[in-house]
């Protein structure tokens, strides 16, 4: 039941008269200022505009992080109208978002935006043993998304500033299960119903199309047939694993670096310590935790008289039920294996040495280091193949760094080709046709945000000159040049012809059924239809079935003071449905477990509708106003 209301949202949505707003997630948010070409406007807030290279900029980077996600999406959902001005919703929603936290003076700090980064699971991956933040690691890592420390961090602070527009209002929403329960109980509800189908492709064989009406049908719906704009471009890329593979490595070196670094190579280090451990219980008072202290600190003095008398003080005194039966013995151990401040204290210690008190999460730890075991080194021949990808990582970086400034400035100074930049760094031009400004799915770096805004900026298409080189992730430089563009336009019908007769054939079978179907409704209205009816049947939004969802909804939507009823049901170039509703039927019961999962959903849908009316009167603040049409869908409905 519950995964029904989970299916049913939007429908519920509508029975509440809200609408869900996407949680603010703004990662993909732009950090800095960027070059905002002409052109009309495609929306406004706070009585700024927001260009088409923005929205475009803007779609290109959530389809990216889309297909890195779902690799197997169709390029052509990504692609659609109705997905781009999906996108122009969720980009009006951030700038209004922004705009309001900006007018209400809602900054983040420093230490918030810290201590927010320090949750960040990919982030706390790259800590280093001591705690400190691999930086290079941090760099490589916002690269590969296209991004600067500089800028992903601003676009932290401004969604955490932003947040606190709607935290205050969400964590105070209480919906009571009284008020709850009326509208799942009508969201619930049953019909008895009867469904007459008249399907469109019953029709087809009736379909005939002149050259005349397909002529006409391709000039007035040129929104059906268009082709996106295009460039094809030459492009030379540099980067780190290209020229790992054209590293020459000298043997003499190979054996030199396997002689400085086998031990190090060859594994990890074990450690094999002995611990008493003096718990120190949750929740525990300052005084309790001072004398479990003071206890440790004396049996540590106690076993630094004696340190033969660890074994016995540890079975008498340890709580760690795992290793006080050993006399504290915890084994061989290696980095990672414990908590950070008992590792830190027994990798800093030498053979024997008893370290000073150690405080973790569990209590008070006295530790003994009784034996370091360095792993077997290995053979030079066992080592070879890693210590030489090693070699030619290292070098490749080296050469990276050496090259960038050289490509950089080749593709920038002798502009007009490629050429003398590959022939420099030994690289090889590459081609690709048929590039749009989202990518259409192309590999690797073609779909790159920042490559595609810079291939398809008026300069590029105009000049046919090489852009400036474009970071595309960690050690990878990119530059491009036009050979030839191709503006958007309506394909003429010779390229489309197999395309227009089938769309036309298929609305205009649609025609022919929804015309039946109403023949058959107003006759069934009137009294005056013949033949057998079809059986009845239970419909209910808790009720599997294979009615279109038109159908269903129409049904649950029928006047229960006017039925029975019989009404009809447009499915677009699909057909049409004749239903009769007969009667309301109640909801079904459902047990404890369920109607508490319904009015826990409940709960968050009211939250998003106060939210969505919180967003609502931010728009009307910040007067904000898109400015390109809804783009058209199906009529799902009509009676």
């Amino acid at each position: 039941m519950f995964d029904t209301i989970r299916d049913h949202k939007k429908f519920l949505m509508g029975f509440l008269l809200i609408l869900i707003i996407p949680s603010f997630v703004l990662f993909g948010i732009e950090g800095y200022s960027r070059f905002n070409e002409g052109g009309p406007p495609v929306a406004t807030v706070n009585g700024k505009d927001i260009t088409r290279m923005e929205w475009d900029r803007f779609h290109q980077e959530e389809s990216q992080r889309v297909r890195q996600a779902m690799p197997q999406i169709d390029a052509k959902l990504l692609d659609s109208e109705e997905a781009r001005y999906a996108t122009l919703e969720r980009l009006v929603r951030q700038r209004v978002v922004a705009a309001a936290a900006t007018q209400d003076h809602l900054y983040t700090s420093d230490a918030r935006l810290a201590a927010y980064l320090q949750q960040d699971p990919a982030i706390a991956g790259l800590r280093k043993p001591d705690g400190s933040l691999d930086v290079e690691g941090y760099r490589q890592l916002l690269a590969r998304q296209g991004m600067t420390p500089e800028g992903f961090e601003a676009a932290v602070r401004n969604e955490l500033s932003q947040r606190q527009v709607t935290e205050g209002l969400l964590a105070s929403a209480f919906t009571p299960s009284g008020a709850a329960r009326p509208s799942l109980n009508a969201f619930f509800e049953q019909r008895q119903v009867r469904v007459i189908p008249f399907s469109a492709a019953d029709q087809a064989g009736r379909v005939q199309i002149t050259d005349a009406e397909l002529e006409a049908f391709h000039k007035d719906n040129p929104q059906l047939f268009q082709a996106p704009e295009q460039a094809d471009i030459e492009y030379l890329v540099l980067d780190a694993a290209a020229l790992e593979r054209s590293v020459t490595l000298n043997e003499a070196d190979v054996r030199a670096y396997y002689e400085q670094n086998a031990q190090r190579l060859s594994g990890d280090e074990q450690r094999r310590a002995s611990h008493i451990l003096l718990s120190v219980p949750a929740g525990a008072s300052a005084t309790d935790k001072d004398a479990v202290k003071a206890k440790a600190q004396a049996l540590l003095e106690q076993v630094r008289k004696d340190p033969q008398k660890f074994a016995e003080l540890a079975k008498a005194n340890s709580q760690d039920p795992g290793s006080a039966d050993l006399g504290g013995d915890l084994d061989f151990f290696g980095r990672g294996a414990m908590v950070k401040p008992f590792e830190d204290a027994v990798f800093g210690l030498k053979k024997g040495d008893i370290a000073d008190l150690v405080e973790t999460e569990f209590g008070f730890h006295i530790i003994r280091l009784t034996d370091i075991k360095a792993p077997p080194r290995r053979s030079f021949e066992e080592m070879r193949a890693s210590i030489e990808a090693d070699l030619r990582k290292q070098q490749a970086q080296r050469l990276f760094a050496e090259s960038a400034d050289i490509f950089s400035n080749t593709v920038y100074e002798q502009a007009d080709s490629l050429q003398p930049a590959a022939e420099r760094l030994k690289l090889t031009v590459q081609t690709a046709k048929g590039l749009t400004r989202q990518g259409n799915g192309q590999p690797g770096v073609l779909s790159n945000p920042r490559l595609l805004e810079a291939v398809f900026s008026t300069e590029a298409i105009n000049s046919k000159r090489n852009i400036e080189a474009v970071e595309t992730g960690a050690n990878q430089l990119v530059s491009a040049r036009v050979v030839q563009h191709r503006a958007a336009r309506t394909l003429d019908l010779a390229e489309v012809r197999d395309q227009a007769t089938a769309a036309l054939k298929a609305r205009r079978a649609g025609e022919l059924a929804r015309a039946e179907g109403e023949k058959r409704l107003k006759d069934l209205q009137a009294g005056t239809a013949t033949g057998n009816l079809p059986a009845s049947a239970t419909i209910s939004r808790g009720i599997q079935t294979s009615l279109p969802p038109q159908v269903l909804n129409a049904a649950l939507s029928a006047d229960p003071a006017s039925l029975p009823q019989w009404i009809g049901v447009s499915l677009g170039d699909r057909g049409y449905a004749v239903v009769q509703v007969e009667k309301v039927l109640p909801a079904t019961e459902r047990n404890a477990q369920q109607v508490a999962q319904e009015v826990q959903q409940y709960g968050q849908w009211w939250n998003a509708a106060e939210a969505a009316a919180l967003y609502e009167m931010l728009k009307e603040r910040t007067k904000a106003r898109i400015l390109v049409p809804r783009p058209a869908t199906e009529t799902t409905a009509a009676r």
